[in-house]
């Protein structure tokens, strides 16, 4: 079982696969990577979605916003620190010598902190020792700490019902399955949830519109296919346009679709593409692909 494919490279899920005798693979994902939804289309691939919310779990609004909207969004977090609610505030960077045009964690914990001078402003990064970070996230799950200021390390694995605002800056440095999974840290419990992606980049702003407008992971994921391209079905790459001698992946559903039945019907018949009027088949798919071919089976 692969839990959170997307923070995993294809050879590293193929290491994992190759441990065992033909195992059966089960992948977990709030949004597939867009590898791994087109091998739902052209590869061997069985999707089961689990559409449903958990139980007791809240709603989440999305929105979009500029830099003009800054005082108002912290003006909208200090109210619900102040009702009891916590908030996180997620930046691209950890330190300015990174990338000195974007707001960096580090830096903006210092001026949180004199910000919301009424609430104590914590800090993770993926540079602090484990015990240092793990301590400051005991406090911000015990509601010791109100406004918890990270990088994207806490994308997966954090569960706190009582966090409620989930404000990401420079969003457009962000894909949209570390939106989708940024956004899944808030909305945990009952009470209604709000994430807020601010930015100035007038290029992301179709994207980030788009992600404001839905949180199906399937969707999202498919926007992301679109935008990003579907990377190498035999081969490593997870995303990244592909070139086809004959098909378009946009207007060639129809044909894509009828060629991966025909190879189903082939397969079926000689799995090891064996018979005489398959051996040619098998002979070109290893000269031209090699390792490849063994990849094209890891989601």
């Amino acid at each position: 079982m692969i839990d959170e494919q997307h923070r995993f490279g294809v050879e590293q899920r193929a290491a994992l696969v190759e441990k065992g005798d033909a195992p059966d693979v089960l992948l977990l994902t709030a949004t597939p990577i867009p590898r791994s939804l087109a091998l739902t289309l052209y590869g061997d691939l069985d999707v089961t979605q689990i559409r449903e919310r958990p139980p007791g779990r809240g709603t989440v609004k999305t929105a979009l916003r500029t830099d003009a909207a800054r005082s108002k969004i912290y003006d909208f977090i200090r109210t619900e620190c102040a009702a009891g609610r916590q908030a996180y505030v997620i930046y691209p960077v950890i330190d300015e010598s990174e990338r000195a045009d974007l707001k960096a964690a580090t830096t903006m914990a210092e001026k949180l902190a004199k910000t919301f001078a009424e609430f104590r402003v914590g800090l993770v990064h993926g540079r602090l020792k484990a015990d240092e970070r793990d301590a400051t996230m005991r406090d911000f799950r015990d509601n010791a700490v109100n406004i918890l200021v990270a990088t994207s390390v806490i994308e997966v694995g954090i569960d706190v019902a009582n966090a409620t605002v989930m404000l990401i800056e420079h969003a457009e440095r962000f894909g949209l399955a570390q939106l989708h999974q940024l956004r899944g840290r808030v909305g945990r419990g009952a009470a209604a949830s709000h994430c807020i992606l601010l930015s100035d980049s007038s290029e992301a702003a179709p994207r980030l519109q788009a992600f404001t407008e839905t949180t199906d992971g399937f969707r999202i994921a498919e926007l992301d296919l679109h935008e990003r391209g579907m990377g190498e079905l035999a081969g490593a790459r997870q995303s990244g346009g592909v070139a086809l001698r004959y098909a378009n992946l946009e207007t060639d559903l129809p044909l894509l679709d009828a060629a991966r039945i025909a190879a189903a019907a082939i397969i079926a018949q000689d799995p090891a593409l064996e018979k005489r009027e398959h051996v040619a088949y098998r002979e070109r798919i290893v000269t031209r692909y090699g390792r490849g071919f063994e990849l094209f089976r890891v989601g």
